[in-house]
């Protein structure tokens, strides 16, 4: 017996914590009753219905692209507002379900992970595992050795300190100062807000790498499968992750 929201995740209905949602919102029947949150479930046997739609018994084949997103495109499936915008989902032309794993804001670029594999995408967001995320960022201003220290040792966000992060200064003049960013979380525009924390804006802001995904010389727009060894080296990473 496993959790409902685990068996639809691998079943290709999105992340567990999307899944965990649906259920929330009472779109979900386990064996014809409405389901509820901790339910557990024997995908093999007992009969699960999302959006009256009946979960397969086979697991559909697993997808894993990388997208490098550009600036204006939002990093979710549909556009929540209706206003027309487009979805890291518009840019990738296959059929079926795939979603990303984690987000880029509408302003930022770069790396994105699609996948419909549940199991990985919970792994790699799951706030205990803290697997890297590497962003070249170019801010207004000189930043100052100080403030690099201070970012850091971990900034009050939120109501807590942010985690450890690694900032290497690349280039810096009176106008802008680039940097290379590494995290180990992920909050809600977290490069962003900390630089404004310090009196910076940020002008650019490019992901280039999450674990030991490399966003490397793939086009602003473009995407492309990865690889057996870059899935293979995502799930092994990912095995900290309870």
């Amino acid at each position: 017996m496993e959790r409902l929201q685990k068996i639809m995740a691998r079943a290709n209905f999105g992340s567990r914590r999307e899944c965990e949602k649906l259920i929330k919102e009472g779109r979900v029947k386990l064996n014809g009753r409405l389901a509820k949150l901790g339910d557990k479930a024997d995908g093999a046997k007992d009969k699960i219905e999302v959006n009256g739609r009946l979960l397969s018994k086979r697991a559909p084949a697993k997808v894993y692209i990388a997208l490098n997103k550009p600036k204006g495109v939002i990093s979710s499936l549909e556009d929540e507002l209706g206003a027309g915008r487009t979805t890291v989902r518009d840019l990738i032309d296959l059929p079926g379900h795939v979603y990303p794993v984690g987000r880029l804001d509408r302003q930022s670029e770069g790396l994105m992970l699609m996948t419909n594999d549940g199991d990985l995408a919970h792994k790699l967001t799951h706030p205990r595992f803290g697997h890297q995320k590497l962003y070249h960022v170019t801010i207004d201003g000189a930043m100052t050795d100080e403030t690099i220290q201070k970012w850091e040792k971990g900034v009050w966000l939120d109501g807590s300190y942010t985690a450890p992060a690694t900032v290497e200064l690349i280039r810096r003049n009176q106008k802008s100062s680039q940097l290379r960013i590494t995290l180990r979380e992920g909050r809600k525009r977290q490069i962003r807000r900390i630089a404004a924390i310090f009196g910076h804006e940020v002008k650019e802001l490019i992901r280039i790498q999450i674990g030991s995904l490399r966003l490397g010389d793939l086009k602003s727009g473009k995407w492309r499968h990865l690889t057996k060894q870059e899935v293979a080296a995502l799930k092994q990473i990912s095995k900290g992750a309870k």
